[in-house]
């Protein structure tokens, strides 16, 4: 199992910057894409972005040019570095681990971003 813990939400003012962590156990963490979703009240969850194992990067259009995704295989950690954040960005992000080839697909319990305006 790869069990991922988040840290680093929490309550921010428009136009100001945020990052999330997200830490995984066990050594196979590095054959894994590793992504960043969200859930805001009253909507589905959306993907924001992803890393794959050979550090391609993937954003969605709403975050682009704003938020950053990045991994260390080495501490089995990936990072969402988000900057000029807007009330849109409200929501509970969740870190996501996912090995096709193998079916395996890991979910952290997620951690709130409030953004006031």
């Amino acid at each position: 199992q790869v069990p991922l813990v988040e840290s680093g939400g929490g309550l921010v003012q428009a136009g100001g910057s945020l990052r999330l962590s997200c830490a995984a156990s066990g050594s196979i963490f590095r054959f894994f894409t590793m992504a960043w979703y969200r859930q805001a009240p009253g909507k589905q969850r959306e993907l924001v972005a992803t890393i794959t194992t050979g550090g391609s990067l993937k954003y969605a259009d709403s975050v682009k040019g704003r938020f950053t995704i990045s991994r260390d295989n080495a501490k089995n950690t990936i990072d969402l570095q988000m900057n000029s954040l807007n009330p849109e960005d409200t929501a509970v992000y969740y870190c996501n681990a996912e090995n096709r080839m193998s079916n395996q697909n890991y979910w952290g319990q997620g951690t709130q971003v409030t953004v006031s305006s």
